[in-house]
């Protein structure tokens, strides 16, 4: 597939990066610095700068590719991330959709994951303040995406906790719910949220849906 990432040298961007890679896709990565990701070598990716916040430079990147891969997270300057995370998101899709692409997998967060029917993460006690503006701008997302009806969407909500760690390849795929272990943890590394991603990617078995990805 040719596939063009966006975000795609941040801590999660990067995995996705070196995942699609190593199945042997044709990648661009694009980002603000349009460095190659981090794990990718030189000549296995095209890297180029842009930005995700105009719809006419996401859908010139977007021009002629199979599928639009989105590991773009909310701004971290201190200001209020949600009235900027979303336009971000409003103009991806615009330019997605004047590049004539449909396929579209967005990497989430896991704040409006629900622990249980109708309770989401980031209303519980003990919710870090610190992340509730991050965790609700990704809520934001979602819920725009929900009223996207021409596009094959697919929103990936990472557990409560992604961090680097080893790719294992094992590690279970749920919808709404915040996925535990029998400990009561959410976590996953981000190599293995990778994997998922790009399974969801080649497969695209669930259009127009939100999924998550924990062990």
């Amino acid at each position: 597939m040719k596939i063009v990432l966006f975000g795609a040298t941040g801590m999660v961007g990067s995995r996705i990066a070196v995942e699609a890679v190593s199945r042997g896709h044709e990648l661009t990565a694009a980002s603000r610095s349009g460095r190659v990701p981090g794990g990718v070598g030189e000549g296995h990716v095209t890297a180029l700068a842009g930005d995700a916040s105009s719809a006419d430079a996401v859908a010139e990147l977007a021009a002629g590719q199979d599928a639009v891969a989105s590991a773009l997270a909310p701004p971290r300057d201190g200001a209020d991330p949600r009235g900027p995370f979303l336009a971000v998101n409003k103009a991806l899709v615009e330019g997605v959709r004047a590049a004539g692409v449909r396929r579209l997998v967005v990497v989430g967060g896991a704040g409006s994951l629900e622990v249980s029917p109708g309770v989401a993460l980031l209303t519980t006690p003990g919710f870090p303040d610190a992340y509730r503006a991050e965790a609700e701008a990704h809520g934001q997302v979602l819920d725009f995406y929900r009223s996207v009806t021409d596009l094959e969407w697919t929103y990936v909500s990472p557990a409560a906790l992604i961090a680097p760690g080893e790719r294992t390849g094992t590690f279970r795929l749920g919808g709404d719910r915040l996925l535990t272990d029998a400990r009561g943890d959410s976590r996953v590394s981000a190599e293995d949220y990778a994997i998922a991603f790009l399974d969801e990617l080649e497969k695209g078995a669930h259009p127009r849906a939100r999924i998550s990805v924990a062990y």
